[in-house]
């Protein structure tokens, strides 16, 4: 099964980050987030993954030029022009990137990978949104749901502390609750070809806009609920509770073993 990521925005929120690459390519832990996002899918031997890339993709493409030689223990006989690969730690990926342009919209980047996809279910996310989803489970209840498409629905966690109030006097507080009740969309769909039906022509198209709208009007969209750990990397505060997380040894989306 192939995963389509989505990897073209400017990320303009991460300020300077995003001046010198492209928002997946922000590093979490010394590696670039679409890696925390390519190892999750991995860990459920998923491995066929397709990034959609638009702003300075020629960062990703280098990144995966080298990833080889990057992670392996080299030789470089200078005297006779030869490079030994001695030993490599990689995974099992195949990677291809797609230049959408750098000004398509989410709608219109998925719209140009139909030919890739082919005519069998695949999956899509974010290239900026980690969580612990459990991706066998997501599988089985869309296909138990029998719907073109199924995206993972998440509870995030507000920013700011609740008060309730009875009279003059703070009866409970919570610091930073789940966000009063609301689900919203947290990516990591599961797809059907169907899709692509409701995607109109043109890079302008915003996948969260009208095909979601038309795929819900058809009864075509189905809404994995999803308790465990979500949380885009939106801003650089975002960026430093990851880092955070991940150099406590603390990262709940990290379901890999080394």
């Amino acid at each position: 099964m192939k995963v389509v990521i989505l990897a073209g925005g400017l990320g303009t929120r991460l300020g300077e980050e995003t001046n010198i690459r492209p928002k997946p390519m922000v590093e979490i832990g010394g590696r670039p987030i679409l890696w925390h996002i390519m190892k999750i899918y991995s860990h459920y031997e998923i491995n066929d993954f397709i990034v959609l890339c638009g702003y300075k993709h020629e960062v990703i493409k280098e990144y995966f030029a080298n990833y080889y030689l990057n992670n392996a223990d080299v030789t470089f006989d200078l005297q006779k022009g030869k490079t030994i690969i001695q030993h490599t730690r990689v995974e099992p990926w195949k990677v291809t990137l797609v230049n959408t342009g750098a000004e398509t919209m989410t709608g219109g980047r998925i719209k140009k990978v139909r030919e890739y996809v082919g005519n069998e279910t695949f999956m899509l996310t974010y290239g900026d949104g980690l969580g612990n989803v459990d991706i066998h489970m997501l599988l089985k209840f869309h296909k138990q749901q029998g719907r073109y498409a199924t995206l993972t629905t998440v509870q995030p966690q507000g920013r700011f502390g609740v008060l309730s109030l009875s009279g003059g006097n703070v009866s409970e507080f919570q610091e930073k609750p789940q966000n009063g009740g609301s689900w919203i969309n947290g990516g990591f769909f599961v797809l059907e070809p169907q899709i692509f039906d409701f995607i109109p022509d043109g890079d302008d198209v915003v996948w969260e806009q009208e095909p979601l709208r038309q795929l819900t009007s058809a009864g075509q969209l189905a809404a994995f609920r999803h308790y465990g750990f979500w949380r885009p990397m939106d801003m650089l505060k975002d960026k430093k509770d990851l880092n955070a997380m991940w150099d406590a040894g603390n990262a709940p989306w990290k379901i890999w073993k080394e």
